[in-house]
């Protein structure tokens, strides 16, 4: 049997560095225990996790956790899971949740391809959501994007019939590989019509990032697929 070679598959991320500043420590020791996921490659029971029924929101790469908490803290019935692999962004949102009591999110700090291969079990979710991934814009390191077909067929098969992938990009060239990506992903319907971007829904708060670009004249795309 060929073992395939672990550096040759995509990952969701590219690991830099970056250190945590003393505030973005303490809430990490402090809030990993109440509101961290350790990976362990066994099946989540969301009810179990949150302790409730609810509808189940995935995001993919929240960045320091701004738009994550805005979203769970708007929507206090639905339960949210995030993940993030740099220590700083898990750090500040934990920092978030704490400072602003808010119940209804749980974190993981690992690779998101090896959680949703072994954690996020098949039509559990009802929303995932991948929004500013890292663009790679230089074209030799467009192979390195995330949203590849590979990676969407596997985020189509966690979603729920009816639920719904939403991405963000603000990059045009990627937006434009993305819905090609999406079209073509077996199981999946543009929400607003073949070929056709979305408006930025009300529920993705703008962030910081988002401003900043408009304010230099950059466009973004919204992609809203569901599942059928």
């Amino acid at each position: 049997m060929t073992v395939p070679d672990d550096r040759q598959r995509i990952r969701s991320y590219v690991l830099r560095t970056g250190r945590m500043t003393p505030a973005q420590r303490r809430a990490y020791a402090e809030g990993w225990q109440r509101w961290g996921i350790e990976y362990d490659a066994n099946a989540l029971d969301f009810n179990t996790l949150f302790g409730r029924h609810g509808p189940c929101v995935l995001e993919i790469g929240f960045g320091m956790g701004q738009s994550l908490a805005e979203m769970a803290q708007a929507n206090p019935d639905a339960n949210f899971i995030g993940i993030e692999v740099h220590r700083p962004g898990v750090g500040r949102l934990l920092h978030t949740i704490a400072e602003r009591d808010i119940g209804n999110i749980r974190v993981y700090c690992h690779d998101a391809v090896e959680i949703l291969r072994d954690c996020i079990p098949d039509a559990a979710l009802d929303t995932v959501q991948v929004f500013f991934p890292d663009p790679w814009h230089k074209k030799r390191h467009n192979k390195r994007r995330l949203i590849q077909p590979e990676f969407v067929a596997q985020l189509v098969r966690k979603l729920r019939p009816g639920g719904t992938l939403h991405l963000a990009t603000d990059w045009e060239d990627y937006a434009q590989q993305m819905m090609l990506v999406l079209s073509g992903a077996e199981g999946l319907s543009n929400t607003r019509g073949e070929g056709e971007f979305s408006p930025r829904p009300e529920q993705r708060p703008l962030t910081k990032f988002e401003l900043r670009g408009e304010r230099l004249g950059h466009g973004v795309w919204d992609l809203v697929f569901s599942r059928n």
